[in-house]
């Protein structure tokens, strides 16, 4: 499935601008207790907050001289813990000064990050400057989901993504409850997940994985799901065999549930069900978009294959994300942080 017959509707809502003069924003969230705030990861290695209305001049967070932010690199998202109002811990994806990844936990006093808290939770060493996944999201389930590309390059010249003995090309998961954390892989085959998110009312996971020159796709799994699921790459790029191996059998083989052919360098943008209460007429849609064309897509859920074309663009979009009452957001690298209104 592709982009349906191309035709646009008029919708009912649109994205109108929220924030601006933040420096390339790639990430925006809020804690389910913090109706009125919204947190903005910038790709330099900054996190700002807009409190009530206004941002903050002084960031939330400033680890930007430990961050590498060539390429696909940088600071790429946080999450919130679900039970962020009693144990104040948040956690952050980003690429270190030597370009590995690292998932970091921190506490909190108000606005006020403790950075003396500082634990790591996972370390993963990145072969090339691209593909570095970079989404951290919590489940359902209470655990700490992160996404990681296949370690980069073209075609994924070590079969990372197939292989259980690499975390990379990965869907990981995390008790960050543990004194101990556990790292278990929950998925595989992914090429570069940018990005993935789960929906609020069902837990379903949908994917943005990123391709090679051909396909981009959308995953999707439902959160009754049997067990690890094997999205394909490089075995297949989308639905097309890029390879003659086999898939490895240590996961479910599943198919995306969107393909859409793209030139060489564009990127589909996983988004979010739309959950909340400003625009009406999109909830219970999918919204994602793409790197080249910065126009927004949307799917019914849950699991819809039909892609209808929205009518408006971002320019330099890179991400989206949900606020505490699931107001959806997209972000642009041009500075500028857009929210879904009527």
């Amino acid at each position: 499935t592709g982009r349906g017959d191309g035709r646009e509707e008029r919708a009912a809502y649109r994205f109108t601008v929220a924030v601006r003069n933040v420096d390339q924003p790639v990430h925006v969230t809020a804690p389910r207790n913090e109706p009125n705030n919204l947190y903005i990861v910038e790709k330099n290695g900054r996190i700002r907050v807009r409190v009530r209305g206004r941002l903050r001049a002084r960031p939330f967070l400033n680890i930007s001289r430990s961050v590498s932010t060539g390429s696909e690199q940088g600071l790429l998202s946080m999450a919130f813990h679900p039970n962020y109002a009693r144990n104040r811990r948040f956690y952050i994806n980003y690429t270190d000064s030597s370009g590995d990844t690292r998932v970091v936990e921190y506490r909190t006093r108000g606005l006020t990050v403790l950075t003396r808290t500082r634990r790591q939770l996972l370390f993963v060493n990145q072969p090339y400057s691209n593909h570095n996944g970079g989404q951290v999201a919590f489940g359902p389930d209470g655990w700490l989901y992160v996404g990681m590309g296949d370690g980069g390059s073209g075609g994924d010249p070590e079969n990372r993504a197939q292989n259980m003995r690499q975390l990379l090309g990965k869907m990981l998961r995390i008790n960050v409850n543990s004194r101990r954390p556990v790292v278990q892989i929950t998925a595989l085959g992914l090429r570069n997940p940018w990005r993935f998110s789960f929906d609020r009312q069902t837990g379903d996971l949908y994917i943005g994985d990123v391709g090679q020159n051909a396909w981009e796709e959308i995953d999707f799994t439902r959160r009754a799901s049997p067990g690890r699921e094997n999205y394909g790459w490089r075995i297949y790029e989308g639905r097309a065999r890029f390879t003659n191996e086999a898939p490895n059998p240590a996961g479910r083989l599943v198919m995306p549930i969107v393909v859409e052919p793209n030139p060489p360098n564009c990127s589909v943008i996983g988004g979010f069900v739309y959950r909340g209460r400003a625009a009406p007429a999109a909830r219970g849609r999918y919204f994602f978009g793409d790197n080249c064309d910065s126009r927004i897509h949307s799917l019914p859920a849950p699991g819809g294959t039909q892609v209808r074309n929205e009518p408006f663009r971002i320019d330099g979009l890179s991400s989206f994300g949900e606020d505490a009452r699931g107001e959806l957001y997209a972000t642009s690298l041009n500075g500028v942080v857009y929210r879904l209104a009527p």
